[in-house]
């Protein structure tokens, strides 16, 4: 199975180098192309106890790799994890959801068969079905013939 995980970060990067360890091939990807090259060069830019040695094991195995090319990997992948920040808003303190929504939006612009859509950034409820509207609106020919489905994994 081929999983795309869409942010690098805290969530997205330990998460994506456990699913390598359990044997899935992983892509994470993230716009922060300093961070992707570091990813590359062996430089974790984050500290999470275990953290390397997961990552260079998985990329050792030839499972888990990092990119800033959404296009490729999610073409190819059977899911897609959605990973990305959602901080709290200036004024009333809820989640912005604008990453979240932008990324459902790149997802569907590059999905091409059945793909699974998985919410793991922090969200409140009823964000799946709004990226699946998001989704569907952005890409009306997933009713005829391309399906997805959306699901919720959170921390």
């Amino acid at each position: 199975m081929k999983i795309t995980m869409i942010g690098a970060g805290y969530v997205g990067l330990v998460t994506g180098a456990c699913f390598a360890e359990f044997g899935f091939d992983v892509v994470c990807m993230d716009k922060d192309e300093n961070k992707i090259k570091s990813l590359n060069l062996g430089i974790i830019p984050i500290y999470e106890p275990g953290l390397d040695s997961l990552v260079s094991q998985g990329v050792k195995n030839k499972r888990l790799t990092f990119t800033t090319e959404l296009n490729k990997s999610v073409g190819t992948s059977d899911v897609v994890m959605i990973a990305v920040g959602t901080p709290s808003r200036r004024g009333d303190g809820h989640a912005d959801l604008s990453y979240v929504y932008q990324a459902a939006k790149d997802i569907a612009a590059a999905i091409n068969g059945y793909t699974i859509i998985v919410t793991k950034s922090t969200v409140p409820v009823g964000t799946g079905e709004e990226v699946s509207d998001i989704i569907r609106k952005e890409r009306p020919d997933l009713v005829e013939g391309i399906d997805i489905d959306v699901a919720s994994n959170p921390e």
